[in-house]
């Protein structure tokens, strides 16, 4: 349940005022040094995806492409959003480590055999 995880953060974040939401106002962030993380909707336009990556790389902000436009939306207590970004160094870092255990996991249950039964006995 670590999309729970992040979540939960992003609405806490949210709450204390340290999201920015929205394509302009995270843009707006990311331009202006505020954005610690970008997190992205998986089903947002390709032009958004290809803008927010090339933006990010260019002031050095990661960009995460996590979950979808619905969910991040509810996770802030709005109706859908394709783009936020994310202005607490804090809740940043917790946020970034979160979603990187998430992948680590993902990758070592593959590697493994894995899934989520159990490991592969067949070998």
């Amino acid at each position: 349940m670590v999309q729970n995880k992040v979540l939960s953060l992003i609405g806490l974040a949210m709450r204390a005022g340290k999201v920015a939401s929205g394509e302009f106002a995270a843009e707006k962030a990311v331009k202006s040094g505020l954005a610690s993380v970008v997190l992205v909707a998986g089903d947002a336009s390709e032009n958004t995806k290809k803008m927010f990556a090339n933006m990010c790389t260019y002031y050095k902000v990661p960009v995460y492409f996590y979950s979808d436009k619905e969910t991040l939306g509810a996770a802030i207590g709005k109706v859908y959003r394709a783009s936020v970004a994310v202005t607490d160094e804090g809740f940043g870092k917790a946020i970034e480590d979160r979603l990187r255990d998430d992948y680590e996991k993902m990758n070592e249950e593959k590697k493994d055999g894995g899934s989520k039964y159990g490991k592969n006995q067949s070998k």
